[in-house]
């Protein structure tokens, strides 16, 4: 994965920046400053047309104000480069999140994401399994489910019925 991490472009690299934030040791208060001011501006860049997203924002801060479950957060984002964090009881879920599935997935990625650039999952089509379909929401950012509910309860409903 870590390879994989390395093929992006410098955008993505800027757009990953709080990744490697979280792996150092001032992630929990870099992340608590400020009332949370970094959550602010991560669901800004990563959803920019996301304008009513303040109830969101309040809830995810909310969620995150112990001590605790910020630690559980920022701990996953540790663990995609720390293989000592892995967990040998998970090791069968952890190898599968890097594999090629069998059952056909939608995949709906918003070409305002913020988050992860549409222009880095250009390719992802050729690691879906056979019968999938990948589909780019215009004008939505990485929170496309609440940017876009209707189009993405559409696309979902439709793929369901298929």
């Amino acid at each position: 994965m870590l390879a994989d991490f390395f093929n992006y472009d410098y955008g993505q690299f800027k757009r990953s920046f709080y990744i490697f934030l979280f792996q150092t040791p001032l992630a929990e208060a870099g992340a608590a400053a400020h009332d949370m001011a970094l959550i602010d501006g991560l669901w800004r860049d990563w959803s920019p047309g996301y304008k009513d997203a303040a109830e969101d924002i309040a809830h995810v801060k909310e969620s995150l104000r112990d001590p605790a479950h910020l630690a559980a957060a920022i701990g996953y984002y540790r663990a995609l480069f720390d293989p000592s964090r892995h967990v040998e009881a998970y090791a069968a879920e952890q190898e599968a999140v890097t594999a090629t599935g069998e059952v056909p997935i939608l995949y709906l990625h918003g070409t305002d994401d913020g988050c992860i650039g549409a222009d880095v999952v250009q390719g992802a089509p050729d690691h879906l399994p056979a019968g999938s379909r990948m589909e780019l929401v215009d004008g939505a950012g990485h929170f496309l489910h609440l940017e876009r509910p209707e189009r993405i309860n559409r696309e979902v409903l439709a793929w369901l019925a298929g």
